[in-house]
């Protein structure tokens, strides 16, 4: 009996304890043929889910992927990642940049990579450069960007200087190109991004994009495959035993 994917967010946990999971890798499939992409939606929409996916899969965790339509559709391997959350970030407890330099620090030691460059960008730099000598072209993944800018919408001034902060920092990326394998960046706001990352000019906007409109959340036919009643059980308040077993299904896609 597998178990509703309710609040998940992280691709290997939802596997490995048996949560149902509407087989996306299609979608992925298609996007890891091209490089640079963008996309938008509201919170809460499985954003943050679609970047682990990723991450799983340049990790080449095949394992994980058992069942699923990708599983033998592509050449699996392993590059280096640099996943950047900002929806966990603990940015407001001890500023952006600090929190910046945190995860820069937490990435040097899990890739074994040294930083000599004191600046944001330098040491960004750096890691992309060592890695990508040493293990392959590099996946970037950043999760709700604007989430620095968004939290601060009341204080103009702290939501700009994070606003600048954040572009300063990823501007290093388009310069070392030929060190980036993939790169996915998901927000909140599209607004904000055009005169973020304007540098990126050969960024693919997919927010609007028919070819992945199904690539986060469920359709009707999905949910109905899916998600389907358990037979033999009436969900409602008429139905004790419902609660009892509520969080269990017996399919998967």
């Amino acid at each position: 009996m597998q178990k509703l994917p309710i609040g998940l967010q992280n691709f290997r946990e939802l596997r490995e304890g048996n949560y149902l999971y509407v087989d996306k890798t299609p979608f992925i499939y298609q996007l890891i043929q091209a490089k640079y992409f963008f996309l938008s939606r509201p919170r809460r929409f499985g954003k943050s889910l679609l970047v682990s996916t990723l991450k799983e899969i340049f990790a080449g965790s095949r394992e994980l992927f058992a069942g699923l339509w990708i599983y033998d559709k592509i050449a699996w391997g392993k590059s280096p990642v640099l996943h950047f959350d900002f929806a966990n970030s603990n940015f407001k407890e001890i500023g952006l940049r600090a929190a910046l330099r945190e995860r820069l620090a937490e990435l040097a030691a899990e890739h074994q990579v040294g930083l000599t460059k004191k600046d944001l960008t330098g040491q960004l730099q750096e890691l992309l450069q060592n890695l990508a000598r040493r293990e392959g072209k590099v996946v970037v993944l950043i999760d709700e960007y604007d989430r620095p800018i968004t939290e601060y919408l009341a204080n103009p001034a702290l939501a700009e200087q994070n606003r600048e902060t954040i572009k300063d920092f990823f501007s290093i990326i388009k310069p070392n190109d030929e060190a980036v394998r993939f790169f996915f960046m998901t927000g909140v706001s599209k607004f904000s991004r055009v005169s973020m990352f304007s540098g990126f000019n050969n960024l693919n906007d997919i927010t609007y994009h028919p070819a992945y409109n199904s690539l986060l959340g469920y359709n009707p036919k999905r949910t109905r495959d899916v998600f389907r009643p358990i037979p033999g059980l009436f969900v409602g308040r008429r139905r004790g035993r419902a609660a009892a077993v509520a969080g269990r299904h017996p399919r998967m896609v």
